[in-house]
């Protein structure tokens, strides 16, 4: 092959034919060979003779992805644990999920506690001499080998590959040396990236803050700074404007429980909204359910209308809301609350029910009682609105839908560059550890004027 440029980087002077498809040609002076070849997997696991009161660290599938690595740990008793919290890890190891491969749940263990431990579902790879701990990490979390996992998985609803297959898989195989230089090229081409991709999700966190107190503001002081305003009576929120009134939920909306327990989903049919799919005001039509109406007893069916108004009531997202799109009317509530608005406008409500008045300081509270947060109709009902007359409703409403899309616009680009510089990520990685560039040898800055 050619000497040839990708992007800023060259390419290996000679290249051949690895054999392997999702290697592809590689450096002249390369090889492939099997994983098991170049490492050992499964070493250790815990002894069921440990005893009950000690405390491990334990890593779940859920809790890894291969762009972010372990992204959080739980500590338990491992007389408490479950069954699957055994294989432990160390320094240099490199968990890959053998199920639910589509996940892509794999990351490198870097200085981990002596009590952690993971998942039976993941296989630990464990480098051998030959194979650099460093150009492993990166390497197995390559495009190509994460697909090579996927494509070896077998079933359809919980794909899984047995360790035995999954170390059969073919790797690049090169001078340890090399490993080290494409490892120390990643970890700083890959920092960089980072480091612009937080700066992009710090810029999000900032215009979700400023659009809330947009919300806030416009819900709880209204739009006229000249208004006459009273004592609310309640020591944090201040003054309100004298002409509102402070009414609890239950009386101007009727609240409804979901269907809860659903049956079972379908391909296709009437959409099923839940918690998962609430997401601060919006529908999210990722993961969206699909039921079939005649298998809910007719007593439980909850149908939704344009300006219904889902309420998460329990788990992570309890008391975040949106109101219900005309794109989902006629579709079905599921473990959650449908606030029904009768003596306000819907848009009002909405907007009154994400502010930081009603979901930090009135939910909130509620949701401190018991470790696993949760909401009830009742307790729903009893948080107070501040409610101005109708037009005002619909003044503040355009205003704040208004002022959001200008913030959804600068978040939408923001999480499109976020996207991008992870597909720039992704493709640096897979470039390098396949050889398709060459960073044995640092690239100089060009030189002379600008």
């Amino acid at each position: 092959m050619n000497k040839r440029a990708l992007g800023k980087y060259q390419a290996y002077p000679e290249y051949k034919d690895s054999g392997v498809e999702w290697l592809g040609d590689v450096p002249s002076h390369w090889n492939a060979k099997p994983l098991k070849f170049l490492c050992t997997c499964n070493d250790d696991v815990i002894s069921d003779s440990t005893s009950k009161e000690f405390e491990l660290e334990y890593v779940d599938i859920g809790s890894v992805t291969a762009s972010y690595g372990i992204t959080r740990t739980e500590l338990m008793l491992f007389g408490k644990a479950p069954s699957r919290a055994r294989r432990m890890v160390r320094d240099g190891d490199v968990i890959v999920s053998t199920v639910r491969t589509y996940l892509e749940a794999i990351a490198p263990i870097n200085n981990p506690p002596k009590s952690m431990v993971v998942s039976t579902g993941f296989a630990v790879i464990r480098p051998s001499m030959e194979l650099f701990k460093g150009y492993a990490a990166y390497c197995l979390r390559a495009s190509g080998f994460i697909k090579e996992v996927i494509a070896r998985s077998v079933g359809v609803s919980y794909p899984a590959i047995n360790a035995s297959d999954l170390i059969d898989i073919k790797i690049p195989n090169l001078p340890y040396i090399e490993q080290i230089q494409i490892a120390n090229f990643l970890d700083h081409e890959t920092a960089k990236i980072d480091t612009l991709i937080d700066k992009q999700q710090q810029l999000i966190k900032l215009l979700k803050e400023k659009r809330q107190a947009v919300i806030s503001h416009a819900v709880t002081k209204g739009l006229n700074p000249d208004a006459p305003m009273k004592d609310s009576g309640v020591d944090w929120l201040g003054e309100v404007p004298e002409h509102w009134e402070k009414i609890p939920l239950k009386y101007i909306s009727q609240i409804r429980y979901g269907i809860g327990e659903p049956p079972k989903y379908m391909e296709i049919g009437t959409p099923l909204i839940r918690a998962t799919n609430i997401r601060s005001g919006k529908v999210s039509e990722i993961n969206i359910a699909f039921v079939n109406p005649e298998d809910i007893p007719s007593q439980r069916i909850v149908w939704l209308k344009e300006g219904d108004i889902i309420v998460v009531r329990s788990g992570a997202g309890t008391g975040d809301s949106s109101i219900i799109p005309i794109a989902y009317d006629g579709s079905i509530a599921g473990f959650d609350m449908v606030v029904t608005p009768k003596k306000c406008i819907p848009n009002f409500l909405a907007h009154a029910l994400l502010s930081n008045y009603i979901r930090n300081n009135q939910i909130d509270l509620e949701k401190t009682r018991a470790a696993q947060p949760h909401l009830n109709a009742e307790e729903l009902g009893d948080c107070f609105v501040l409610l101005p007359p109708g037009s005002e409703q619909s003044l503040i409403s355009h205003y704040i839908d208004k002022a959001s899309f200008k913030f959804d616009v600068l978040m939408d680009k923001a999480t499109h560059t976020i996207h991008l510089m992870q597909e720039r990520r992704t493709a640096l990685i897979s470039a390098a550890v396949t050889g398709k560039i060459d960073v044995r040898y640092p690239v100089s800055p060009p030189t002379g004027n600008a």
